[in-house]
C-alpha cells in the first residue's frame, strides 16, 4: 500500500459535480492499494499518516504532526499510485488490487485515520469514480510512505 501525502492549505475533491469532501490545512492522502495488500497494511499506513512531522513548529522546522496541531484529511484513492511503466508508453496497472480487493482496505485506512484523529477531520473522495481534485500544496510538501 503507499500513501502521497501532500501538506495543503486547502484540498477538495469532486465527483460528478458534487463536492464530496473539503478541508482547509491538513494532508491530501493519495492511496494506492496493491494486490495482497491487507488490513494490517492500511492500519499502519494510517499510523505513519497520523504521525509523520511534517507541520511547521514555533520554530520553523517541520516537526510537528497532525495529532499536534488542529489539521484535515482528504483520502482520495488512486490505483495508478501502483503504474508500471519500464515497457512501452501505456502503464500497466497490475500490480494495483483490483477494485474489489481494494475498497474494503481503502475504508479500513480511512475508519482506522479517523479513529487516530478523529472522523470529523477525515473527508473522502468516491472510491471508483472519475474526481477532480484540487490541491493548493503547502510548501511544497509532497512524501511517499509505503506499507512494505
Amino acid at each position: 500500500m503507499r500513501a502521497l501525502i501532500q501538506r495543503v492549505q486547502h484540498g477538495s475533491v469532486i465527483s460528478d459535480g458534487v463536492i464530496t469532501g473539503k478541508i482547509s490545512r491538513g494532508m491530501v492522502v493519495l492511496l494506492g492499494i496493491a494486490r495482497g495488500d491487507a488490513v494490517a497494511d492500511a492500519q499502519y499506513l494510517a499510523r505513519r499518516t497520523a504521525n509523520i512531522r511534517i507541520f511547521n513548529d514555533e520554530s520553523g522546522t517541520m516537526n510537528l504532526s497532525m495529532l499536534d496541531v488542529a489539521s484535515e484529511a482528504l483520502v482520495v484513492s488512486q490505483f495508478t499510485l501502483y503504474a508500471d511503466t519500464l515497457k512501452g508508453n501505456r502503464p500497466s496497472y497490475m500490480a494495483a488490487a483490483p477494485p474489489e480487493e481494494a475498497e474494503p482496505l481503502y475504508n479500513a485506512f480511512v475508519l482506522h485515520l479517523g479513529e487516530l484523529i478523529g472522523a470529523e477531520h477525515v473527508q473522502t473522495g468516491v472510491f471508483r469514480s472519475d474526481m477532480r481534485v484540487e490541491i493548493i500544496n503547502d510548501g511544497p510538501v509532497t512524501i511517499l510512505i509505503e506499507s512494505k
